[in-house]
């Protein structure tokens, strides 16, 4: 942090971010592979001279805290530390869609819209961070890198460290996906804890494979999606953390459908192909899961009109 930046003007807004809902790993891109999906999480931040007021409504609205310890405050807080100005006060609403613990990427969310909307009221652009910058801290924050990097760039991303911090690319693809989300969450934490600290050579050869084959069939081959997204590396060892996500993961792929865990889970996402078929959700979904059919979104995290 370098002094002349200290006491920098940052404008009082209020702006507006919205922030796609992203799966990460596809099946075999472990850490790797991230998607933008097309349902989005809505912060609008205000800064003040002082003081902090967070309201948050929908998903999440009665858990989440409204203190400095909300992901959101932190998100933003990390950020201005890292332009260098001063903590101003701030004025938080977050409208919540993502449901949380689901492995839909809603803690990423909030991170990247926190970021998005700090470096917005900065009002010197040369202090704000650039997309590199940006993106390094959001995986400082987020632990890892392929959903705040999703949730930045939009469409398919693959993200890698290069030992100075997280990079990654992004690629358009279009298509629908399904999104099928249980009534109960898993921690990330848990759903990681079950993974050993060590695969058989044969089964990382194999899931790399066919994480290059499912860029492939993403980037205009889906009669290959079955195959690519076909994984040894991390959802087998997942069954015990969540063993209906898995029984409906294996039921799905016997019929035919390039089915994943979403994430650390517990959703299940599908990918659609010309061969789907458009009602299986209603035989196969488990009772009280939400099925939710949405675009894969082209853009990442952006600022709209504020309310």
């Amino acid at each position: 942090m370098t002094r002349q930046r200290l006491g920098a003007a940052l404008l009082p807004g209020p702006v507006t971010v919205e922030a796609p809902a992203t799966s990460a790993n596809l099946g075999p891109g472990f850490d790797a592979l991230g998607l933008a999906l097309d349902l989005r999480d809505r912060l609008t931040l205000r800064t003040t001279a002082s003081g902090l007021r967070v309201e948050v409504e929908g998903s999440g609205a009665a858990s989440v805290p409204r203190d400095e310890s909300h992901l959101v405050v932190r998100a933003a807080r990390a950020a201005f530390d890292a332009m260098g100005v001063d903590q101003p006060g701030l004025d938080v609403r977050c409208r919540n869609v993502l449901p949380h613990g689901r492995g839909l990427g809603s803690s990423a969310a909030a991170i990247v819209a926190a970021v998005v909307a700090a470096r917005a009221v900065v009002a010197d652009e040369t202090l704000r961070l650039d997309d590199d910058a940006s993106l390094r801290l959001a995986t400082e924050l987020e632990g890892h890198p392929d959903n705040v990097a999703a949730g930045f760039l939009g469409g398919l991303t693959i993200a890698w460290d290069d030992g100075a911090g997280a990079r990654a690319t992004r690629l358009d693809v279009t298509g629908r996906v399904t999104a099928l989300v249980p009534d109960h969450a898993v921690s990330t934490e848990h759903a990681r804890a079950v993974l050993p600290t060590a695969v058989p050579h044969r089964d990382a050869a194999r899931t790399a494979g066919r994480a290059a084959l499912l860029v492939a069939a993403l980037g205009g081959r889906p009669e290959l999606l079955v195959p690519a997204t076909r994984d040894w590396l991390h959802q087998p060892y997942r069954e015990q953390a969540m063993p209906a996500s898995l029984r409906l993961l294996h039921a799905l792929r016997e019929a035919g459908l390039p089915a994943v865990i979403s994430g650390a889970g517990p959703s299940v996402l599908v990918f659609d192909t010309p061969t789907a078929h458009r009602d299986w959700p209603a035989t196969l979904v488990p009772s009280g899961w939400m099925v939710h059919s949405v675009d894969i979104s082209p853009y990442g995290a952006r600022l709209v009109p504020s309310p």
